[in-house]
């Protein structure tokens, strides 16, 4: 990143001087000023990224002096330097679009530390421009692969959702696209040009995690050596999406809630509250109502998460999905090859049941454009377990809106279809193999309307 400029406005000489080379010997660029219409003269021919200003100055106060840069340049920082019994005037301040304030006398360190974290969102910021046209034209709604009712009527659901600020909790299996839907909501929202922070909260421990999210300051705990800016600050005017969600431990939750109904934090070792602006996005793979039933999540939290729920389907229900996603991933992979495909890979692909989803798939569909290297993609190329008749009927004994004979139908359909599969559809054969009479096999066949 480049050497940040700052500009310092102080009447005070010798602190204007003594600020001046604290900050050239920590390495940025200063430049300094004792009025503030020569600072401003400055300031209209050579932007600067961070304003220091004293609130008392001589031809104009701080206030006034913080009013004309922000109308020359919104994005500047600025710090507002008080005395201690102007308090109030810098909180004035802030409310005006000062980022910070910093009471007299002060040292270096604190003062250095709100540059840090100046550095930090500017850091953000200049990464968020530089893929922000990469992420619209990534993210748009048509992202979202499918031509099943589910998924026509899941994208204009999202148009919707993506244009409130209120709480979205999206949850489905493994591998179902919880995260694209997240960037969906994110990059379609007004909050797009702003960050979006992700958090995966099942790889945090229980000792990290509440630091991770809210930051510390500096000698909060051992190790502690500096103050650490967490993921909700910088999330700041942006969305913060929580992944995993279950796994974050009932006392961190307690905080969460805070942020949901307060909109502000306080980094761990700190009692003081920083507002924040953050939209929320979490996600689970688990059900987080029967967590709460068991007292590992908060009732009131998952109330605050569910405002605005969505859930995914798993890939084996919504069948229709599997060939556009297929053919999607194989473009993706294929570099401009043209790839040849048989009409039996295209079946074995509808006929299994996807316990991995969208992302087994994906995963699927790369091996494949390595593996066959005369583009020729063949079912002698698919993976054994594609073709196993070996169902894994787990899913379907853990859906509750389903009937013990919808369950049986589910399972008989596809122990047929396999069986056909693996006989090149040969009826009599298949039914051997089921050990049917071929009558019954026909009169399931029409049943189930299996072609």
């Amino acid at each position: 990143m480049r050497k940040l400029n700052i500009c310092i406005v102080e009447d005070e000489e010798i602190l204007r001087v003594s600020l001046k080379d604290d900050l050239l010997d920590a390495g940025y660029s200063v430049t300094d000023f004792e009025y503030p219409i020569k600072a401003l003269e400055h300031f209209k021919k050579k932007k600067c990224d961070i304003v220091i200003s004293d609130i008392r100055l001589p031809e104009m106060n701080g206030l006034e002096l913080l009013s004309k840069v922000k109308s020359i340049d919104p994005n500047v920082f600025v710090i507002m330097m008080t005395a201690y019994g102007s308090v109030e005037t810098a909180v004035e301040a802030m409310k005006k679009g000062a980022f910070d304030y910093i009471t007299k006398p002060f040292n270096k360190d604190e003062l250095l530390l709100i540059i840090d974290k100046i550095k930090e969102i500017k850091s953000l910021q200049t990464k968020n421009l530089e893929y922000q046209n990469y992420f619209q034209d990534q993210f748009n709604f048509d992202a979202f692969i499918g031509k099943s009712n589910f998924v026509n009527e899941l994208k204009e659901t999202l148009k919707i959702i993506s244009q409130s600020n209120s709480t979205v909790l999206i949850t489905g299996e493994t591998g179902t696209g919880k995260e694209l839907i997240a960037n969906l909501i994110h990059y379609n929202s007004p909050r797009k040009d702003k960050p979006l922070v992700k958090v995966s909260c099942g790889i945090l421990s229980k000792e990290v995690i509440e630091s991770e999210l809210f930051g510390h300051e500096k000698g909060a705990f051992t190790g502690a050596d500096k103050l650490r800016i967490g993921r909700f600050e910088k999330a700041d005017q942006g969305t913060i999406y929580l992944d995993d969600i279950d796994d974050v431990p009932l006392e961190v939750q307690v905080k969460l809630l805070r942020v949901l109904q307060e909109q502000e934090i306080e980094r761990v070792g700190s009692s003081e509250p920083i507002k924040i602006d953050v939209r929320i996005i979490a996600s689970t793979k688990t059900d987080l109502s029967k967590l709460v039933k068991e007292g590992k999540f908060r009732e009131d939290l998952f109330y605050r998460l569910n405002v605005l729920p969505i859930h995914l389907k798993p890939l084996r229900e919504r069948k229709e999905d599997i060939i556009p996603l297929f053919n999607y991933f194989l473009n993706q992979f294929s570099y401009q090859k043209k790839y040849e495909v048989e009409d039996s890979v295209y079946e074995t692909l509808k006929n299994y049941h996807w316990p991995g989803n969208v992302r087994e798939l994906k995963n699927l569909t790369e091996r494949l454009t390595i593996l066959c290297y005369d583009c020729k993609i063949t079912a002698s190329k698919l993976p054994q377990e594609l073709f196993s008749t070996d169902l894994d009927i787990s899913h379907l004994i853990e859906c509750q809106d389903k009937s013990l004979t919808e369950i049986v139908e589910e399972v008989e359909k596809q122990l047929i279809k396999n069986a056909l599969l693996k006989t090149a559809n040969n009826k009599a054969k298949a039914a051997e193999l089921l050990g049917l009479p071929p009558s019954t096999l026909k009169s399931k066949i029409e049943k189930y309307g299996i072609i």
